[in-house]
């Protein structure tokens, strides 16, 4: 008997995109799958049910009867909980869940004894790129800030001669160079603006200085350590982001649209610019806040809405991603098509989930009624071990001043030896 795979139509009121696109379900099919698309589940991204039909798929009339029998539920956002009480135990649950933010999620999936894996956990390894659903979506988020922070500019992007007189090119300025950021760094430059931009890796400034942007950062030994291995960006010291703010706070008040991309996992986006360097900005400049959704970058955007704040537009639009919903579909859908290969056999067709694979164990949030992602099972003995780390670092710091004095203690005798060298 084939896998049994379900597509459900997304809960959240600001996601558009679906999880399955026809050209993914052709591929799911051939690789073992019956597929079923509950009915109007790619209807916002422009993917209609008919579509789906002939690629192949069954359309179910409801979200109940799609996941009734599936052996793997596929979803961009996390399903609701009736859709996963109905499923059958040992199922696989795979999409963005969210995790950090959604516990209550990790109890639901572990407690109906449901598999769940979340792909914005994707490690950053070579073999998992085709997977990585953040790089995927951010890579577009990018691409469509610059259009919109266009959309609220009251000039233009490119250098223009005419008979009239000169137009002068917008300058752009990009705060975090990761995915998002360098789209949207390539976006702009494309349309002719002069672009510069600024992160806390070491390694961005190349990528920047590539797609024809100018480099903008305190360039000190801190900022060469800023880098984790998994290539996420470190949360810097305070001094440090002193030095940096001063530098952005002058590089802000030149600029005629500043986009923000600054995330850290699991945290609340730092805070980038301040009402102040609003304040400073020139009358009619632009602020696209792509980190609207974690709390923002910048201290006047609001999630969900365009506002004017001291003269200047600042734009927060939710799930930025989902605005481009046909494509961002197509691409998220090929992340979990890669994804669900890996878990099944070539040959037998069926699952056979290497759970010391290391994208597996990386993205695996429950088995077997329990959560057991580390990050995320047993936070209470987390709590103590950071209360531990505490008295560690006490220890730590009264052993520091202990060599202090026995270094003093070995000083005085040398120096008695040495007198005594010279008395003889």
């Amino acid at each position: 008997m084939s896998l049994q795979l379900a597509v459900l139509k997304e809960q959240n009121d600001h996601e558009r995109r679906v999880a399955a696109v026809p050209e993914t379900v052709k591929k799911l099919i051939a690789a073992g799958c019956a597929v079923t698309v509950e009915s109007g589940a790619g209807e916002n991204a422009a993917y209609p049910d008919n579509l789906y039909k002939e690629a192949g798929a069954k359309i179910a009339a409801s979200a109940a009867a799609a996941v009734k029998t599936a052996d793997i539920l596929l979803s961009v956002g996390a399903p609701s909980d009736a859709a996963l009480k109905a499923m059958k135990k040992n199922a696989l649950v795979i999409g963005g869940l969210s995790p950090y933010t959604n516990a209550a999620l990790l109890k639901t999936l572990a407690a109906n004894n449901l598999a769940g894996f979340a792909m914005e956990l994707m490690p950053r390894i070579t073999r998992a790129q085709s997977m990585d659903i953040l790089s995927s979506q951010a890579n577009l988020a990018g691409y469509k800030a610059v259009l919109d922070a266009a959309e609220y500019f009251g000039g233009a992007f490119p250098m223009m001669m005419t008979a009239a007189g000169t137009v002068p090119p917008a300058r752009v300025f990009v705060m975090g160079a990761g995915v998002a950021g360098l789209q949207a760094i390539a976006t702009a430059k494309r349309l002719g603006a002069v672009v510069s931009a600024t992160d806390v890796r070491p390694a961005a400034k190349e990528q920047v200085e590539s797609l024809g942007g100018s480099f903008v950062a305190v360039e000190d030994e801190e900022f060469k350590q800023a880098e984790t291995a998994g290539g996420y960006a470190k949360e810097m010291s305070a001094a440090y982001q002193k030095k940096q703010q001063a530098l952005v706070e002058e590089t802000v008040k030149k600029q005629d649209i500043v986009i923000t991309t600054a995330l850290i996992p699991g945290r609340p986006a730092p805070l980038l610019i301040t009402e102040d360097m609003v304040k400073s900005m020139k009358p009619g400049a632009v602020i696209v806040d792509l980190a609207v959704t974690q709390g923002g970058n910048c201290a006047v955007s609001e999630c969900g809405k365009v506002v004017v704040k001291h003269g200047v537009t600042v734009i927060g639009h939710e799930n930025v991603p989902a605005r481009l919903a046909h494509v961002s579909s197509a691409l998220f859908a090929r992340n979990l098509l890669n994804f669900v290969q890996l878990l099944i056999d070539k040959d037998s067709k069926k699952l056979a989930v290497n759970w010391e694979d290391e994208i597996v164990k990386a993205t695996a949030l429950t088995k077997d009624g329990k959560i057991i992602h580390p990050q995320f099972a047993g936070k209470k003995p987390a709590a103590k071990k950071a209360a531990a780390k505490k008295t560690t670092a006490k220890k730590t710091a009264a052993k520091k001043a202990e060599p202090k004095k026995k270094t003093a203690a070995k000083k005085a005798p040398a120096k008695k030896k040495a007198a005594a060298k010279k008395k003889s």
